[in-house]
């Protein structure tokens, strides 16, 4: 997305975010929620409503703390509906729960979303390719085509492309060693 670091360095909203986030490794389970949340209300729109509306997300979500969105009922899925401070879609509000209520399955087994990740990054020795990828998340998850799957992997450093060499983001995140480029290949 090296376009993405032409126009973003200065903006309001999408300049810290190009800054301090994208296509930095995490590792906080509700940080990586939050933004299988945000990839997913994007589709069909821009970024910017997505940053616009992040707060109006974390208030409507319980800070994106995967246990209580899991156990959102319909009560819960009604208020999120009515809600103008996020994207009311049905679909999107069930994935949503939905992955919370999977996120929580595979913490128990792994440890942390951030765990199962790392476990399934690499493939017989290999990191695992975006269609790889995509393979797994749509068999996974809810609502994770190829854009929303390969740019929630790549604004967490599990794919390479986020920032092009030349862009300051790039040299802070290569000091961090992300998982693209740890691997083998």
């Amino acid at each position: 997305m090296s376009g993405y670091c032409d126009f973003a360095p200065g903006h309001p909203l999408h300049g810290p975010y190009h800054d301090q986030e994208y296509g930095f490794p995490q590792r906080g389970d509700a940080v990586l929620f939050e933004r299988l949340v945000l990839e997913i209300n994007q589709a069909g729109l821009s970024w910017e409503t997505m940053l616009k509306k992040r707060d109006g997300f974390r208030r409507a979500y319980d800070g994106f703390d995967i246990d209580k969105v899991a156990r959102y009922g319909q009560r819960d899925r009604e208020r999120l509906l009515a809600d103008p401070g996020i994207i009311r879609n049905r679909l999107k509000v069930d994935a949503a729960i939905h992955n919370a209520q999977v996120i929580r399955g595979l913490r128990d087994e792994h440890g942390s979303f951030a765990q199962w990740l790392d476990a399934q990054h690499r493939v017989e020795g290999h990191a695992r390719d975006k269609a790889a990828w995509v393979k797994l998340f749509k068999k996974t998850f809810r609502f994770t085509g190829g854009e929303i799957t390969g740019e929630f992997l790549m604004s967490l450093g599990y794919l390479p492309g986020a920032h092009r060499e030349s862009c300051p983001a790039y040299a802070r995140i290569r000091k961090l060693q992300p998982p693209w480029m740890t691997s083998p290949r």
